[in-house]
């Protein structure tokens, strides 16, 4: 079996019996007049949530079309609810008209400003777990996230939907408050296309 990265921004002809790479796809043909575009999975690189109020994942592909995001550990300084915002552009951050709900303390609270990923009603709360954004069509994102809590018997998630102005590029973890620093832990994304 052979592989062959295209380089150019246009593939032009029919692609040849192999597997081929391109911009940043992987397509499989078995002739060569066939190809199918197969699921790539790309693993970012995990950020220490010892400091800060936000940790940003940025140059997301546009040929995405699902991102997990993982955390492990993670704790803030107050009490605020941590959120996912999605990213557009290079520093343009969406904080409004997400729908959706996170359990918080045997409760649900609507977040209209990100993803509620957990609420979190102590400082002293470290959260582990994943969830995971899913392209529905065009620029429209569906979240559904399931946290546990290391430090105590609790534990919920959440979930909504957001439409975004252009083309996803980025996603941020933060508070609802923007103020509360992230004092331990880690967190990476996994995106896929």
């Amino acid at each position: 079996m052979s592989i062959l990265v295209l380089t150019s921004d246009t593939l032009i002809g029919t692609a040849a019996a192999g597997n081929i790479e391109y911009n940043g796809q992987f397509f499989g043909t078995d002739s060569n007049a066939s190809r199918a575009q197969m699921q790539r999975i790309v693993r970012g690189t995990a950020v220490a949530s010892t400091s800060g109020t936000s940790i940003d994942f940025t140059a997301i592909p546009a040929w995405v079309e699902r991102i997990t995001v993982m955390f492990q550990g993670v704790s803030t300084s107050g009490t605020s609810f941590v959120l996912v915002q999605l990213g557009t552009g290079s520093t343009t951050y969406t904080t409004s008209g997400y729908l959706g709900a996170v359990n918080s303390a045997n409760s649900i609270t609507n977040q209209t400003t990100g993803f509620g990923v957990i609420g979190q009603p102590t400082a002293a709360n470290v959260l582990h777990g994943s969830a995971t954004i899913t392209n529905i069509t065009g620029n429209n994102w569906v979240y559904a996230g399931t946290i546990y809590l290391s430090n105590t018997a609790g534990g919920g998630g959440g979930a909504g939907s957001v439409s975004l102005g252009a083309t996803l590029t980025a996603v941020r973890i933060t508070t609802v408050n923007g103020t509360d620093t992230f004092d331990a832990g880690s967190i990476n994304i996994m995106y896929e296309g």
